[in-house]
């Protein structure tokens, strides 16, 4: 049996076919570009095979309520070009597969969820941020993506202002000063007039930031209480999250009891950002048994 999946980002779109056991066959990416363009693209990359289902995490927001006669589409995104796009539309009528569709952080955290409980861990929830060109998180409970009205939207909640960051105003287009426009990648640029790349880690601003992402992370862990929380996306390093863990230590202030903090606040255990990829296979595979 193969099944397909697409991670549908800002950026590009990175295509995959796997197996049950969530072995990897074929692979391919796509920039992304206009929506005709794109589509048409994955559509013919899907054609050279004999799927049995596909699963889909993209970029939002998007709409996720089945009876909405919006279901399958991006709506308000910034994104040039694929503000109300139909995405799973073309798609079913071009493949004529079962499809699943979610949000890409969804995707990342249900196959973090998934590699936890085939490594044997005792993970019944996390929550998967990523912080890259946008800012978002999905989060597992018990199996289950949370949210129903429609899907979280993490990387939008406001935090509080570092004393040293009063003069930044945020990049966010919707609410100037939230999460995303204070964390994402572009912030860099915005702040110092250089990519992250190129901003050294004894920067000052990697522990402002550091400090915004562990606000964020003490929300999650006051509300959500989940087992742990992952970060991924083009932001994240390892000596970055270092930063994070010792801001949100001393924001949490022994206020819980928590696992230590190399294991609670940690990087993905799928290299390469390939979570959504296994996490679209098992959405997809959940599908065709239930």
């Amino acid at each position: 049996m193969l099944i397909g999946s697409i991670e549908a980002g800002g950026t590009k779109f990175v295509c995959a076919v796997g197996n049950e056991d969530y072995q990897i066959k074929d692979r391919a990416v796509f920039p992304t570009t206009t929506p005709a363009e794109t589509l048409a693209k994955v559509i013919d990359y899907f054609k050279q095979f004999d799927l049995s289902a596909l699963g889909i995490a993209s970029f939002g927001p998007i709409e996720i309520r089945k009876n909405s006669s919006k279901y399958g589409y991006i709506t308000n995104t910034p994104k040039p070009h694929w503000k109300n796009t139909n995405f799973v539309g073309p798609l079913q009528q071009a493949l004529n597969v079962p499809m699943t569709w979610t949000t890409d952080v969804n995707g990342s955290a249900y196959g973090e969820y998934i590699m936890a409980s085939l490594a044997n861990e005792h993970t019944d929830s996390l929550v998967y941020y990523t912080i890259g060109t946008g800012v978002g998180a999905g989060t597992v409970i018990a199996g289950q993506l949370l949210g129903s009205l429609g899907h979280p939207e993490m990387g939008h909640v406001f935090v509080k202002r570092h004393p040293d960051d009063l003069n930044f105003s945020g990049i966010c287009p919707f609410h100037s000063d939230c999460l995303e426009g204070l964390v994402s990648g572009p912030t860099f640029e915005a702040r110092t007039g250089r990519p992250g790349k190129d901003v050294s880690l004894n920067d000052p601003v990697w522990d402002i930031m550091a400090n915004y992402v562990a606000q964020a992370a003490l929300q999650t862990t006051l509300t959500i209480r989940p087992d742990k929380i992952v970060f991924g996306g083009g932001v994240i390093s390892e000596p970055f999250l270092i930063k994070i863990r010792t801001a949100f230590e001393q924001l949490l202030n022994g206020y819980l009891e928590l696992p230590p903090l190399d294991q609670y606040l940690v990087m993905p255990a799928i290299v390469n950002n390939g979570s959504a990829t296994i996490g679209n296979l098992a959405l997809a595979l959940k599908s065709l048994n239930a």
